[in-house]
């Protein structure tokens, strides 16, 4: 048996502080950033069936308004915030 072999369950630390953080970044910036950008997100998609570079725009937006999503999926698989 080797060093720094052993059976104890210190691998789930680093996922439960990065699950930690993906919470706070949830609630401190996914969800307003969501909030703040969802009504131009409603304001903007009936006009994207006339102007068609405006689509891009919306998907865009779309993907702002999907953030908190994002979060709590990450949060959910203890994913590293790089890498």
């Amino acid at each position: 048996m080797g060093s720094g072999e052993g059976s104890g369950g210190g691998g789930i630390c680093p996922g439960l502080l990065w699950g930690i953080l993906w919470f706070i970044i949830l609630i401190f910036l996914g969800w307003p950033v969501a909030f703040f950008i969802a009504w131009l997100y409603v304001f903007l998609i009936p006009f994207s069936a006339c102007i068609e570079p405006l689509k891009g725009v919306c998907e865009a937006i779309l993907k702002l308004v999907q953030l908190p999503l994002t979060c709590a999926e990450n949060m959910i698989a203890m994913k590293p915030l790089c890498g």
